[in-house]
């Protein structure tokens, strides 16, 4: 068993909303407060505060009579902002992340609810201080009783419930296809079969709308109605865009997954990639990281192999022929002629069928299991 969660979008009554809107600020603001002491702890006298240290603190600022709307909402969300907080805090400490940072009033809102906050009766969903039940449109069932939600409102106003369910994946039938898949730009991704994706440029589609609401929004007094609505018109567009790329990163790994046992894929750094201003916009828009992602976590509910292949490895100078290394091949040159063997190469595919012949290689040389990484 593992743990899936499955998300809904919801509308809420006016008086949920400005429940949720009171404990969205609260937990923000015990949040930031809380990190402040803290960072205040860790950079002036060099102490690293627990867990145990910032509940108590919480504790302290719930009995203090200035904040007593804390107590207006759910205890559990509060709470649970700490534990995020310290979650992030070990993240820092072990060098898995950066210094955790403020939460934002316009930024994405969440807050999460464990079992004692909420309660699922009849397929209805109700949190605590509400007395109606969350209007959800169920897209899917449920596979096991919820174990916690998170109920999350976005920059463009629109909520959402996440719902943690144990789940049990099925493997799929054994396929006899294997793949290695390139990936780009052009074409987000390249199959060593030779098929190619296209790029669908969501981006850019949005391009000059974004643009013209952008500078609406730039001329906007600050702290108006009228700046506010303009964000919110901003907001919509990139959810837009958002939207768009995931359905299309989502239906792309699921077919992959379906129709092939292995699948073997480039390791590429993003991060460092997306530092280079004149492709940044382009990479992002490709969602290489997202699409790995899937591919890992797909690949390990069906029953699937997974194969990263270093970095370094040369699959676009080698010839998938005969193996030999060109010692530099540039970007612009997209097709080149084998001077071993003769054979004329389209540079994409043939860094798939490199990708594929790698990973097949390295997978047999003692990579056993399912869902992994060689």
């Amino acid at each position: 068993m593992t743990k899936r969660a499955y998300r809904y979008r919801f509308y809420p009554t006016p008086e949920q909303e400005q429940l949720l809107a009171q404990t969205f600020g609260c937990v923000r603001f015990v949040y930031n407060h809380i990190l402040r002491w803290r960072t205040d702890e860790y950079y002036k006298n060099g102490k690293k505060v627990n867990y145990n240290a910032a509940s108590k603190q919480l504790t302290e600022l719930k009995s203090n009579p200035e904040y007593q709307w804390l107590n207006d909402v759910s205890s559990v969300p509060i709470q649970q902002s700490l534990r995020h907080q310290q979650k992030a805090f070990k993240n820092f400490w072990e060098g898995r992340a950066n210094y955790p940072n403020f939460k934002k009033r316009h930024a994405n809102q969440r807050a999460s609810f464990v079992s004692s906050a909420f309660s699922y009766k009849d397929g209805k969903l109700f949190i605590a201080k509400s007395k109606e039940p969350l209007n959800i449109r169920w897209s899917r069932g449920l596979s096991s009783e919820p174990s916690s939600i998170t109920i999350i409102k976005d920059r463009a106003g629109r909520y959402f419930v996440s719902i943690l369910c144990e789940f049990e994946a099925k493997p799929m039938p054994i396929s006899n296809k294997t793949v290695g898949i390139d990936l780009g730009l052009n074409d987000l991704f390249i199959t060593s079969d030779g098929e190619k994706s296209g790029n669908p440029r969501h981006t850019k589609r949005y391009e000059i709308k974004l643009a013209y609401l952008q500078r609406q929004l730039a001329k906007k007094q600050k702290g108006s109605n009228n700046r506010a609505k303009a964000r919110l018109k901003v907001a919509r567009v990139h959810a837009k865009i958002a939207d768009c790329r995931m359905d299309a990163t989502h239906q792309a790994s699921r077919k992959l997954i379906n129709e092939n046992q292995v699948v073997c894929v480039e390791s590429l750094n993003v991060k460092g990639m997306i530092k280079n201003p004149k492709l940044a916009k382009h990479i992002a828009d490709a969602n290489w990281g997202e699409f790995v992602r899937q591919l890992k976590y797909k690949a390990g509910w069906a029953g699937r192999d997974l194969v990263k292949i270093d970095r370094f490895f040369p699959s676009s100078k080698r010839c998938s022929g005969c193996g030999f290394v060109h010692e530099r091949l540039p970007l612009s040159i997209r097709e080149w002629e084998c001077p071993e063997c003769k054979t004329h190469h389209d540079r994409d595919v043939n860094a798939a069928k490199n990708i594929k012949t790698a990973g097949l290689a390295g997978l047999a040389c003692g990579a056993t299991g399912t869902g992994i990484e060689a």
